[in-house]
């Protein structure tokens, strides 16, 4: 299911607990196609910084892509006006980047019913990183994938 991310062209993808690495990768992936992102912030550095622009992303221009910075961690008010942001434009590529670990209270967010893919992140003990990813269908899960890798 990481593979359909990195070859999604619109939808959007909520990437939670912290993950760089696996932000880095969607961002190249998407960037090395040619697609232009705005940036509220970037939090990982990326292969094509040239085709990366920081701003609102609300601005009157419109760009292939957008990357929205800890969206959850915002005022209840803020975030209902960035939900509807995002209803307005589904039809392009959106990750949200999300540095608490979001996975089971998802459901209490209203972000769940936008959001195509949810990748949480967490790093175990033991020296285990784990990947849990979730595809969603109008507010529910469809389907569900867990990677884990010893470092």
């Amino acid at each position: 299911m990481l593979k359909d991310i990195i070859l999604l062209n619109r939808g959007v993808v909520l990437l939670t607990g912290d993950a760089k690495k696996l932000g880095k990768i969607f961002m190249n992936s998407w960037l090395s196609k040619g697609l232009t992102f705005l940036a509220e912030a970037l939090p990982f550095d990326v292969n094509y910084p040239e085709q990366v622009f920081v701003g609102e992303v609300n601005e009157t221009f419109s760009f292939d892509g957008y990357l929205i910075v800890n969206l959850l961690s915002r005022p209840k008010a803020e975030r209902a006006k960035l939900y509807n942001w995002i209803r307005e434009n589904k039809d392009r590529l959106i990750l949200i980047y999300e540095e608490k670990y979001v996975k089971d209270s998802i459901t209490r967010y209203g972000v769940r019913e936008l959001i195509d893919y949810l990748v949480a992140y967490k790093r175990e003990t033991l020296g285990f990183e784990r990947v849990d990813v979730y595809k969603f269908e109008n507010g529910r899960v469809v389907k569900r994938k867990s990677y884990a890798r010893r470092i």
